[in-house]
């Protein structure tokens, strides 16, 4: 009777067969089965005796969802927790998603552009051989073809800028060392801020490593510690300049991952590790190029002929917002969701795709002496005006008096964060 009566409640249209439901939400009967074993979308009612499911018409939206971010690419396990929230809340959660989707894109396109670069060079080189008849190698065609719009803001302080042009020097690979051995002069420095009782930024500033970190949640002291620890020269081997610019990005990715294990390690005995972690902004010096290593929304701006340019890309929610335009930069200032990361060095031990996919940005910078560095955290970028940034950063003499500078402007805005940042000059090596 119970199997009748439950019979009869799918036909009067309070339940209907999986076959009917699945006409109705577009997923196929065997979709319909493997959701239920995940959990993602249970039937309404399991008849016991013979497992016939059973849904609830009502249940046809949230199939649709879980097939829609299906064929965006989400995993299943993130679908499991989307479907779960509320509708405010879910569409938040697709939207760092896709953010972080459209960052790890970026990066793989930098990647290939380098490969298109460095290749073509190689295979002008080889043409240029006396007795040499191979290809010249034409795909990409010559020079520079252009940086992600989501790897770097292309433009100067002030203006939105737009992808593959603005930025002098970008991810793109000079032909070969400089013919003038140059050297870097750089100071660091860090602050609490008025407000905070604890300071969990860290900066460093030598001849081979710049770096800053801003680090979060209950080790995040230690994070942001562990992260420039694990890149000093001693760790990645960097110090004789002879490093091609293959090796050069082949030892970025290796440093990256390096520092990522450090954070985890770092914050593992925290209650909450996963609620842990660290930004970091750091550029590598070789004697003859800078590699950046880039993952949150910690900043690295270059000063070049007058002009202060931004040379990373905020991993963030609030930018991933003004990238599509639903946010203008003056929106994102007071937005509730500004210290949303999308990308970060996190202490949770995470599967290897996940792991992949928060690797930080790595890319190579080409240099020219008289080039100037500020790297920064959030504290100061997010509370000083862009104008008096610029002001700071091309007034001073020397980084020593940048840094002192800029914390001050911090301090003057309010300090209600902690406070990192690097300044670092590009010199003829017989000056320094």
């Amino acid at each position: 009777m119970a199997r009748e009566g439950r019979a009869v409640g799918a036909a009067s249209g309070e339940l209907v067969t999986i076959g009917e439901f699945a006409r109705l939400s577009r997923l196929s009967a065997k979709a319909l089965r493997r959701y239920d074993e995940l959990g993602l979308l249970r039937p309404a009612l399991v008849d016991p005796v013979n497992g016939y499911r059973y849904y609830d018409p009502a249940q046809v939206e949230g199939a649709r969802l879980v097939a829609w971010l299906r064929r965006i690419g989400m995993p299943l396990s993130r679908i499991g927790r989307i479907v779960a929230l509320d509708a405010g809340a879910a569409a938040v959660e697709i939207r760092a998603y896709w953010a972080r989707v459209e960052a790890e894109t970026a990066a793989r396109r930098d990647l290939a552009m380098y490969l298109v670069d460095h290749l073509s060079a190689e295979g002008r080189a080889m043409s240029r051989i006396p007795g040499n008849t191979g290809s010249t190698g034409k795909a990409g065609g010559t020079g520079r073809t252009g940086s992600s719009a989501g790897a770097e803001d292309t433009g100067s302080l002030g203006g939105r800028g737009s992808s593959g042009s603005g930025v002098p020097g970008g991810s793109g690979v000079p032909g070969g060392p400089v013919a003038v051995p140059l050297a870097i002069r750089c100071a660091a420095l860090t602050d609490t801020g008025a407000v905070r009782t604890t300071n969990q930024d860290a900066a460093f500033a030598g001849p081979r490593l710049l770096a800053v970190a801003d680090g979060f949640g209950e080790g995040g002291a230690e994070a942001s510690a562990a992260a420039i620890e694990a890149l000093k020269p001693t760790a990645w081997g960097g110090g004789d300049g002879a490093l091609s610019a293959a090796d050069l990005l082949n030892a970025l990715e290796d440093t990256a991952d390096s520092a990522s294990r450090a954070v985890r390690d770092a914050v593992a005995p925290c209650a909450d590790p996963d609620g842990s972690g660290t930004t970091l902004t750091a550029m590598l010096w070789t004697g003859s190029r800078l590699g950046l290593v880039h993952i949150g929304d910690s900043r690295a701006y270059l000063l070049r002929g007058g002009e202060l340019f931004r040379i990373t890309h905020d991993h963030s929610l609030v930018q991933s917002m003004i990238d599509d335009g639903s946010l203008s930069r003056e929106e994102a200032a007071s937005h509730p969701g500004r210290a949303l990361l999308l990308k970060a060095l996190v202490g949770e031990a995470r599967s290897a795709p996940v792991a992949v996919a928060c690797r930080p940005d790595v890319r190579l910078r080409e240099v020219l002496a008289g080039d100037r560095y500020l790297l920064c955290s959030d504290g100061l970028s997010a509370v000083v005006d862009e104008a008096e940034l610029r002001a700071a950063v091309i007034t001073a003499e020397v980084p020593e008096e940048a840094v002192r500078r800029l914390v001050g402007l911090a301090h003057e805005a309010g300090g209600p964060d902690n406070v990192a940042c690097v300044v670092a000059d590009v010199v003829v090596a017989a000056e320094e």
